[in-house]
């Protein structure tokens, strides 16, 4: 992906799932194996109630350091399941599964030291219990991807204008999924496909952007701010006519984004404007006025 690492794994960015570069759906890269890494902090945490204070502080402090390891490598797995689905992306802005590591070893010598392990004891458990979580999940992705040929400068605009698809795509998806509905949640999940096939088209010419920003970006928002519109009155109403509009709306915004690809895939600009046009119409209809001052 001709970005720089973006997501919510990188300061200021948004947050979201890490997309499946086969068929654009979200999925979720955290699996049973990096879950069970919320049960030891539980369990240090109540096997302290019957000892004293001293134990049983310190013994809180280590499971609390045990919890921010899990929830560190949780989101350091996303991170790097984001950046291995990207053709270009910067390395994780924070190291989050070797911070991961880092926190589990103190949090076990910090267990160890409150029983009978002693000083060295807990170093030495310490120690091991960070070598196996390295073993276990790896650590962060040190080196920045990118391809050969496109200058970093045109690499990092295509990032920004992803980066902020992707917050929008994201936050579309979460604003349906509230409604516990399946079908809407999959009609969603089939427009994210179609926007994200053209993304995968920016990222593999960056000469695109030009053509492709007003979708990303303006449209986006659009179908974001609709789709929020669209939850608020629907969560309350159920009313039939405004899920009728809305997935008609996300029908018009298929239709115009697959359009959309098959010119830039096509190096064709005939009749973008038009297209244009009429997706920025269609959304008016909606009630929706996006600002396209920055576009």
């Amino acid at each position: 992906m001709a970005e720089r690492f973006g997501g919510k794994y990188s300061p200021g960015a948004p947050a979201g799932h890490t997309p499946d570069p086969a068929d654009g759906r979200m999925v979720d890269p955290v699996g049973a194996k990096a879950n069970l890494m919320f049960l030891p902090p539980v369990v240090l945490a109540f096997s302290a109630l019957r000892d004293g204070p001293v134990v049983l502080g310190l013994s809180l402090i280590g499971a609390a350091m045990l919890a921010l390891g899990a929830w560190l490598l949780r989101e350091g797995l996303r991170a790097e399941a984001a950046y291995d689905a990207r053709k270009v992306a910067r390395r994780p802005a924070l190291p989050r599964k070797m911070l991961a590591a880092g926190l589990t070893g103190i949090g076990i010598g910090v267990a160890a030291w409150t029983g009978t392990a002693g000083m060295v004891g807990a170093v030495i458990y310490g120690v091991a219990a960070a070598a196996l979580h390295v073993a276990a999940f790896g650590i962060d992705p040190l080196a920045d991807k990118r391809i050969e040929g496109i200058d970093t400068f045109q690499q990092d605009r295509v990032a920004r204008v992803v980066d902020e698809a992707e917050a929008y795509l994201s936050a579309m998806a979460g604003q349906i999924d509230q409604l516990k509905d399946r079908a809407l949640s999959a009609r969603v999940a089939a427009f994210q496909a179609t926007a994200r096939r053209m993304i995968r088209t920016v990222q593999e010419d960056p000469g695109d952007l030009t053509g492709a920003r007003k979708y990303l970006t303006v449209y986006l928002m659009g179908a974001r701010d609709a789709s929020t519109k669209f939850a608020e009155v629907y969560g309350r109403s159920h009313d039939a006519d405004a899920r009728t509009d809305y997935e008609a709306l996300l029908g018009d915004l298929e239709t115009n984004f697959t359009t959309m690809t098959a010119h830039l895939q096509e190096g064709g600009r005939t009749d973008m404007d038009i297209e244009i046009k009429v997706l920025r119409d269609r959304l008016s209809r909606e009630g929706i006025k996006p600002d396209t001052t920055n576009s």
